[in-house]
């Protein structure tokens, strides 16, 4: 009897150690904090790939790559990532079947199940991509100042620009930027070089075109959210005009449009060909009240292509005003890195990791909004307008998001896709940049936090294959990155209530 009494006991104890165990570790999982889901996109194959979630664990030494991630300091606010519709792409578009075009569109902008792009870029008349037919602006007719032969019929037709946003807007919502490369010719002195300026005697004509132009968009069911008024200016390629000048038409001609017309757009000053050209040419504008009060966000291309301390200290002279990268690309005839491509379109995956960089820097130097220039264009990097005396060569191929070959209706998602999916899929118009430290050489990495408490980091491993702890509020994760490759790891922070507090 006493041997059965003691061996009932001894199976007690044990069950009871296992209980405390499992309660334990129980216990443990739930102080570890929230499963991280994690994506890869990589050069062995993945694609926006789901891989297994992983948890946070205690806090340990580690001789890894160490990523540290704190919520509590914070940065820019995020406007979104995109990229920009032109005739071209619309031209694209429409050599495919309705099923194949719908799916493009829906890998672009949906949010769920695509790239989900939130900021877009869409240019008043004609461009270098303006590819349905000759240069053309809303108002060709000589003279017209009362803007009584506008028309945006061209942006009507089925390669147009209104429908190519209409068949977008279908699968997503994001927000449009638009600049202009040039006015209608006749408000010009000429088209020669050093005569590109704007008359006097057409300023509040001018002013009055953006508004027409924003107004019947608006009527069209499509609201233009950015006026930026010339886009590269002050280059002899585009429109001559001068910033000072840009900045006496807004406060002296285009708000006056605006609040008599009852137009509540945004204003951007203009769109400059490089980082180090908007650290050069902004603030002696913005130094006038008059016109700083007036102006949105600051619009920088990327054609220097890695000056990204410039941006810097740009945010530093204007930390009130958000910056936007809002054009880049390869371009075979003039815009090509050191080390860049040989010929356009470019299929080959491992190209994203240079844009991915490029996205990564400008967020770390407080870029608030990132758009590409052309989102689609076909398997010769075009199709594209030709207007030598606009500054439209021929020939002109560049590089997109999404090739289409309009010939065998091949459909490529080229490295760029993926890369910049990482950003806008991940990366709500609302979040944060938040503090993010440490890494190694070959590690490029930003983090975010966005409005419903999501932490998103993405992280570029330009070398070979390597494990990474990722340290947060006292935990941590082992982390292996696959080379050349970029991953978003996303969790939640339940201790975020209200990002604006």
């Amino acid at each position: 009897m006493k041997d059965k009494i003691q061996c009932e006991l001894s199976r007690l104890i044990r069950y009871t150690i296992i209980i405390c165990i499992l309660l334990v570790n129980v216990q443990c999982q739930r102080s570890n904090g929230p499963d991280i889901t994690v994506y890869s996109s990589s050069q062995d194959g993945d694609r926006l790939t789901k891989k297994t979630n992983v948890k946070f664990i205690s806090d340990r030494e580690s001789s890894l790559p160490i990523i540290k991630v704190d919520e509590g300091t914070r940065f820019q606010k995020i406007d979104g990532f995109g990229a920009s519709f032109n005739e071209a792409g619309m031209i694209c578009l429409n050599s495919l079947d309705s099923e194949s075009r719908d799916s493009v569109l829906r890998l672009l902008f949906d949010p769920d199940s695509g790239a989900g792009y939130t900021l877009m870029k869409s240019p008043i008349a004609a461009c270098d991509f303006a590819s349905a037919g000759p240069w053309y602006t809303y108002n060709d007719t000589p003279g017209d100042t009362s803007m009584e032969h506008f028309s945006i019929q061209r942006d009507l037709e089925p390669d147009g620009l209104i429908t190519f946003i209409k068949k977008a807007s279908k699968y997503g919502k994001f927000e449009i930027e638009s600049p202009m490369d040039f006015a209608p010719d006749w408000m010009y002195y000429g088209l020669n070089k050093g005569e590109k300026y704007i008359r006097p005697e057409y300023y509040s004509a001018l002013a009055r075109y953006y508004s027409r132009f924003i107004k019947a968009y608006a009527e069209n069911g499509i609201t233009i959210d950015y006026l930026n008024l010339f886009n590269e200016a002050a280059n002899p390629h585009y429109s001559s005009e001068t910033y000072k000048v840009m900045g006496d038409m807004i406060k002296n001609h285009v708000v006056q449009r605006f609040k008599a017309d009852g137009l509540f757009t945004k204003i951007q000053m203009g769109e400059t060909c490089t980082r180090p050209e908007g650290l050069e040419k902004f603030p002696p504008v913005l130094n006038d009240s008059e016109v700083r009060k007036h102006i949105s966000s600051l619009t920088v291309h990327g054609y220097d292509w890695d000056n990204f301390s410039a941006l810097t200290e740009l945010h530093n002279k204007f930390p009130d005003i958000p910056i936007w990268m809002t054009e880049v690309c390869y371009a075979t005839f003039c815009c090509i890195p050191s080390g860049g491509p040989d010929k356009c379109p470019v299929y080959e995956f491992s190209d994203g990791e240079f844009w991915g960089n490029m996205i990564m820097n400008d967020m770390k130097n407080w870029v608030s909004g990132w758009i590409y220039w052309n989102m689609i264009l076909d398997q010769n990097g075009g199709p594209w307008l030709t207007s030598p005396i606009h500054g439209d060569p021929d020939p002109n191929p560049q590089h997109p998001v999404v090739i289409i070959n309009r010939e065998t209706k091949d459909v490529t998602y080229t490295g760029l896709f993926y890369y910049l999916a990482h950003f806008s899929k991940f990366v709500k118009p609302g979040a944060y940049r938040i503090n993010c430290t440490g890494g190694s050489s070959s590690l490029n990495f930003v983090g975010f936090l966005n409005t419903d408490g999501n932490i998103v980091l993405n992280v570029i491993n330009n070398g070979d294959e390597t494990d990474c702890k990722i340290s947060w509020s006292n935990k941590m994760t082992i982390q292996k990155l696959k080379a050349h490759s970029i991953t978003t790891l996303k969790w939640d922070n339940s201790r975020t209530k209200n990002l604006d507090k």
